[in-house]
């Protein structure tokens, strides 16, 4: 292949992995056209180094995971095998970049690395709304000029996933999260959070007109009080008062909904974090604390 024109689309590149076994992977056949080498060459290269190639890493297709793949698939490029494809996982696609001994190998490899970690952010941040497509919308689509219909649903800033994972890095993916809840508030937001930085009171100017904001945070440092000061002489005020009976950190909507982060918002996306909602524990959680 030439070296200049080993650069992919990453949606062509996309469009190449599946959701088998409940694990996203790409097969033989499409990384070898990927790669610019026969399937054979690079099954070959996996034989001659099986030992670094553990389940988790890649797997042989059953035939009903093959049939079922092709019954999906508009692609007529798999027809004529005598052996079922092999699947690989993110990991196995990098293991791939050293056994095929390439310069354009490894530029491939981060190509495709780089679409399956788009693809798994897409997942893990649309799919509450796919869940909610699947049990409203697509109910409600009986003609095709309603497709539309999902479209907007999609890109509605109303519909807030649930629970999720952010991972490390993912620090603009897991701040835009946040900010959406912030602007979905109509009267008041309350942050429970024993660390609090000036970051966190620029994530308070996303909220709309006339929305109270109270954070509860464990020590009120000078800093502190120096930034809230200047935010406060430019935006609505944010009022900040020392608590310190919460471990954890939650975010009140409108005294009705509640997220749990397992990390703090000054730290959104350093590290791997986890968040959850709850819709009814809102007024509990207020009463117990002594904040209502």
């Amino acid at each position: 292949m030439n070296q200049k024109l080993a650069v992919f689309n990453p949606e062509s590149i996309k469009s190449k992995i599946y959701n088998i076994r409940n694990v996203q992977v790409m097969l033989d056949t499409d990384l070898a056209e990927l790669y610019g080498v026969d399937t054979r060459v690079l099954n070959q290269a996996v034989k001659r180094n099986t030992e670094r190639f553990p389940s988790n890493f890649m797997f042989q297709l059953t035939e009903t995971e093959y049939k079922n793949l092709i019954s999906q698939s508009v692609t007529s490029s798999w027809g004529g095998r005598r052996n079922l494809p092999k699947a690989f996982t993110e990991q196995g696609v990098a293991m791939l970049s050293g056994v095929l001994k390439s310069s354009t190998a490894i530029r491939i490899s981060i190509q495709i690395m780089n679409a399956f970690v788009a693809m798994r952010r897409f997942l893990a941040s649309n799919a509450q709304i796919f869940q909610r497509l699947d049990r409203v919308e697509i109910k409600q689509i009986e003609h095709d000029q309603k497709f539309e219909e999902i479209f907007d649903a999609i890109q509605s800033k109303d519909i807030q996933p649930e629970k999720g994972i952010f991972f490390e890095g993912q620090i603009f993916d897991a701040y835009t999260f946040v900010s959406d809840i912030i602007r979905t508030a109509k009267s008041s937001i309350i942050l429970i959070d024993n660390y609090i930085d000036d970051s966190v009171l620029t994530l308070f100017s996303k909220r709309n007109k006339d929305v109270t904001a109270t954070i509860f945070t464990k020590e009120i440092s000078k800093q502190l009080s120096l930034d809230l000061v200047k935010y406060n002489s430019q935006y609505p005020p944010i009022e900040i008062k020392e608590f310190k009976q919460s471990h954890d950190r939650f975010l009140i909507i409108d005294n009705v909904k509640v997220y749990h982060f397992g990390a703090s918002l000054k730290d959104l996306g350093k590290k791997l974090f986890g968040f959850s909602k709850f819709d009814k524990e809102a007024f509990t959680l207020l009463d117990k604390l002594g904040l209502r």
